[in-house]
């Protein structure tokens, strides 16, 4: 079954194929198999298409976007693509350009979703992540509130269908909600999101703004050594989530993915196995009792694989500390179940609430 056929509405009244298709890629992967992997999920049956302009391989995702139209295998309507605004462009005057230079990339005249990345200004330039000769990350002093409303312009002029954001928490999301003006809701959060992490209070805040949770790491990451610990629980083989697929007949994965979907999230998933793209399609031809979603339930760790710094790289909780605290950017502890080994509140001391 296509997961065309399976949607989720969003609060603008678009649809969200309720499984996507994640290509971000490590430095040690070659763009070439982005391509491919691309082309192989457009062939397996994704509609939905997840990437950004800081994982540097949109002309590779557009390459295979355009070839799988020509080819008659997709048509750009039946098409879910999701690309997403990096921090070095939050300045209002330079979002509509980067959205411009990904749509040229992806050889698109629009995409469906466009997201801010992080909650977080960098400084304007080349640098995806700009440093001091101290090596602390430079930031800019711009309200990620001033930003929105480029991206709602941008929906006006019809370069994007949807908006939405990234990495943010309850209380960022509830900044941007009220935000005097506000002309469009974000239609999505993507966070980390898995049976370690599930996520509940803030996928409960999110539903209860009408707003979609969108979950990358979804199956426990690709575990790439440069930016997860590879002394880290892996999560395909914990013994608990076995045991359910054993009794429903069905992989772990597919039981880490329908955990999620039958929650309200949607995930990405990931992979340059071919094999594996087309099991994971078969996320929609079977559901889970409700004594084994509780069970499930009852893996959540408040674990994160993926502990995000200011600079947008995945670190030690003391790498994190230090850099942001030569950066000028508050710590905290963030309540929505990103878990005490991680910082959360990327707010900078220029716009402190």
């Amino acid at each position: 079954m296509s997961p065309k056929q399976h949607c989720v509405k969003l609060n603008d009244g678009h649809f969200i194929p309720a499984l996507g298709f994640g290509t971000y890629k490590p430095n040690e992967v070659p763009k070439s198999k982005s391509l491919e992997a691309a082309c192989l999920a457009l062939d397996a049956g994704y509609h939905h298409i997840d990437t950004a302009y800081a994982y540097h391989i949109e002309e590779e995702i557009g390459q295979a976007i355009q070839s799988k139209i020509k080819a008659g295998v997709v048509k750009r309507e039946d098409l879910f693509i999701t690309t997403k605004l990096w921090c070095t462009c939050f300045r209002p005057e330079l979002v509509k350009p980067a959205l411009e230079k990904s749509l040229k990339n992806l050889q698109l005249d629009y995409v469906d979703l466009y997201i801010m990345h992080f909650p977080v200004p960098f400084k304007p330039g080349d640098n995806d992540f700009p440093v001091d000769e101290q090596g602390k990350s430079l930031l800019d002093t711009v309200d990620f509130c001033d930003t929105w409303e480029m991206l709602e312009k941008c929906k006006d002029a019809g370069l994007v269908k949807s908006t939405g954001v990234s990495n943010f928490n309850h209380r960022q999301l509830e900044r941007l909600l009220n935000k005097p003006g506000l002309k469009y809701k974000p239609v999505c959060n993507q966070v980390e999101c898995h049976l370690y992490l599930n996520q509940s209070k803030l996928l409960d805040y999110c539903k209860s703004k009408d707003i979609v949770l969108v979950a990358y790491g979804a199956l426990g990451t690709q575990r790439y050594k440069e930016w997860v610990d590879q002394n880290s629980p892996v999560l395909l083989k914990d013994p608990v989530l076995g045991d359910v697929g054993k009794r429903n007949n069905r992989s772990p994965a597919l039981i880490a993915l329908w955990y999620l979907v039958q929650r309200g999230v949607v995930p990405l998933a990931q992979s340059f196995k071919e094999n594996e793209m087309r099991e994971n399609l078969q996320v929609f031809e079977f559901q889970l009792s409700p004594e084994d979603m509780k069970i499930l339930d009852g893996l959540n760790k408040n674990f994160r694989y993926l502990p995000v710094t200011s600079g947008g790289c995945y670190k030690t909780r003391e790498q994190i500390q230090n850099n942001w605290k030569m950066s000028g950017i508050k710590l905290g502890e963030d309540e929505d179940e990103h878990g005490k080994h991680i910082l959360t509140q990327w707010i900078s001391v220029p716009h402190e609430r």
